[in-house]
């Protein structure tokens, strides 16, 4: 065990993902037992988020986005921490998921967790703003997002969800522009 210790309780999709937690952090973890979340595992949400806040740390695939949707439709206010998928991938290359990530990048995640804010920001950033910055569009659009999650730590988006996961965690355009421009400083050194 290591001696950061985390208050939230962090939700996960299974038995692995909390040993790979534990391996990391000092944390209690709520297990979803996969996308099939039953209404008695959201009620432990919302009372663990009642009591000391409540990080989702899922998957970054199709399963691991509906718990999260779930989770965020149920509970307000819990937190997100993401790993990029890269992060993600067994060792064979066969399946992805938070219990193959290394513990110092679920440390990463746990120190850049977002909060959905239902304020009432809204983003300045366009949908020109994205097709300028070839999110879409545009044959490297879906690598190029990809990347953009890792760095501004929102999590992998496709098109459409892109513009809502930056207003849901009010990116201004500052951290935008920042973003794209280390993006394209990647490439170029490419």
């Amino acid at each position: 065990m290591t001696s950061v210790k985390i208050k939230e309780v962090i939700v996960v999709e299974g038995k692995d993902d909390t040993v790979a937690i534990r391996q990391a952090v000092e944390a209690d973890t709520i297990e979803t037992n996969g996308s099939a979340i039953s209404d008695e595992c959201l009620r432990r949400i919302e009372h663990a988020q009642e009591l000391r806040g409540v990080i989702v740390l899922t998957d970054p695939d199709y399963p691991g986005r509906r718990i999260r949707a779930l989770i965020e439709q149920r509970v307000p206010n819990v937190k997100h921490a993401f790993l990029p998928k890269k992060q993600t991938i067994a060792k064979n290359g066969k399946s992805l998921g938070v219990e193959h990530a290394k513990p110092e990048d679920i440390r990463h995640a746990l120190e850049n967790v977002y909060t959905v804010n239902e304020s009432t920001f809204t983003s300045a950033i366009t949908l020109d703003d994205l097709i300028v910055a070839r999110l879409l569009s545009n044959p490297a659009a879906r690598q190029r997002r990809e990347r953009l999650g890792e760095i501004l730590n929102i999590g992998p988006t496709n098109g459409k969800q892109l513009i809502k996961r930056l207003e849901m965690f009010q990116i201004t355009e500052q951290q935008f522009g920042e973003a794209i421009a280390q993006l394209n400083q990647e490439e170029n050194n490419a």
